[in-house]
């Protein structure tokens, strides 16, 4: 097998150090009936690490086998812990780049509930750019979705202000896309623009294989999503992360050289020191997770065969990765959600029922693993008022009991 092209740099990138076989190629699709979760299309993982800028992505992957255009069904606008961080974020971009009476794009706006932040707290107008929009929705005055991929053949595609919140990673060609948004972003350098993505050193640090999953088909450090922009022409001027360190962000605006967008490979690349940390901990990663799904195959069998019944609470891309990587039948019974449109539905691939929390209630749960430890306490509170007392465990405490 050739070593494929890094997608970020462009230079050699190294064999497969991390594979799952067998997983679905969307995650949140809402599948009505077991027999559609069981058919839906699956591709590989085959997780390759560059070493010269220290990108990682799934040299498997095809978007050829992926339709985002139907029943794809992604918020977390249900969460009031969501809710106060997308607020906060908000709130913070208009107070630093004084976003009033501008206009702001957002690429990969979902529903919109984003987007609608920024032109509602400021007097913004809005262009939003989705192919999973659900047209119909009510929108304020002045935003507007389209249900399209985005690109810079749209007029609308250069805002003052260009938004792009986790719609990267699902991005192939990310080297070839962030040049695109800089030619859409012309000359100007008071145009801002501003990208989050997962942390990828967050997720190998926990040896979340949760969180590796088909649409997630690029993986960025700090230092790898710096050089991606400035590679692209931006100046990055901003590159941070939060949500209890799960999300990265950057920001910039259009270098003053405009030769500087699509530089050639070798131009631009993070320090040496860098690369070399992640390399370590990719290597790391693809060493350990092999006895980590051993043990909490174990765990999970033990806890079954012992007569105690478990569910998973989130029934998004993390409970599919979760289940589909452990290839989890029974010991799971079903996936929590409060996302009323998810209820009644089947998870991809394992067929697990999606419920609400309304039917916990005068069960006898033993256990609800939470695929999210940054909702724990909001779920506790959700489950007591249910009258449900069952052990609630976080998903990166379970490896560590595991591990102890």
């Amino acid at each position: 097998m050739s070593n494929p092209t890094c997608p970020c740099c462009g230079h050699l990138a190294s064999e497969p150090l991390y594979e799952v076989h067998n997983v679905p190629v969307h995650s949140v699709t809402v599948l009505r009936t077991p027999q559609d979760a069981r058919a839906i299309t699956t591709g590989e993982i085959a997780l390759s690490l560059c070493g010269h800028c220290g990108f990682v992505f799934n040299s498997a992957f095809d978007g050829a086998k992926q339709d985002y255009f139907h029943d794809y069904v992604s918020t977390q606008a249900m969460s009031p812990v969501f809710n106060s961080f997308h607020r906060r974020l908000a709130q913070d971009l208009i107070d630093r780049h004084d976003l009033h009476g501008r206009h702001v794009v957002e690429i990969g706006c979902g529903q919109g509930e984003f987007l609608e932040l920024l032109c509602t707290l400021a007097g913004n107008n809005g262009t939003g750019f989705d192919p999973a929009y659900e047209p119909g929705r009510t929108l304020p005055e002045g935003v507007r979705i389209i249900k399209d991929v985005y690109s810079k053949r749209h007029a609308e595609a250069a805002g003052d202000f260009i938004a792009c919140k986790m719609t990267l990673e699902h991005i192939g060609a990310v080297g070839d896309f962030v040049v695109g948004v800089r030619e859409a972003a012309g000359d100007d350098a008071k145009r801002i623009v501003f990208f989050q993505v997962p942390d990828a050193g967050h997720v190998l640090a926990e040896n979340g294989f949760w969180d590796v999953y088909y649409e997630h088909c690029s993986y960025f450090f700090a230092s790898t999503l710096g050089t991606l922009f400035t590679r692209a022409g931006f100046t990055v001027t901003k590159l941070r992360s939060d949500y209890d360190g799960q999300y990265l962000m950057v920001e910039g605006h259009p270098a003053p050289n405009t030769q500087e967008a699509g530089a050639p490979p070798g131009d631009a690349a993070p320090p040496p020191a860098d690369v070399a940390r992640t390399i370590a901990e990719v290597r790391r990663f693809a060493r350990e997770v092999p006895q980590i799904l051993a043990d909490w195959s174990h765990d999970l069998k033990r806890h079954k065969a012992e007569g105690k019944r478990t569910v998973l609470w989130g029934g998004g891309s993390k409970a599919v990765a979760f289940l589909t990587t452990l290839g989890v039948t029974d010991e799971i019974e079903a996936a929590v959600d409060i996302n009323p449109e998810k209820h009644g539905s089947f998870l991809a691939v394992t067929a697990h029922p999606v419920i609400g929390p309304e039917q916990l209630r005068g069960q006898a749960i033993d256990r609800v693993i939470v695929m999210n430890p940054i909702y724990c306490d909001e779920i506790a509170a959700h489950l007591r008022t249910l009258g449900v007392s069952a052990e609630l465990v976080p998903v990166t405490a379970v490896l560590a009991r595991l591990a102890a």
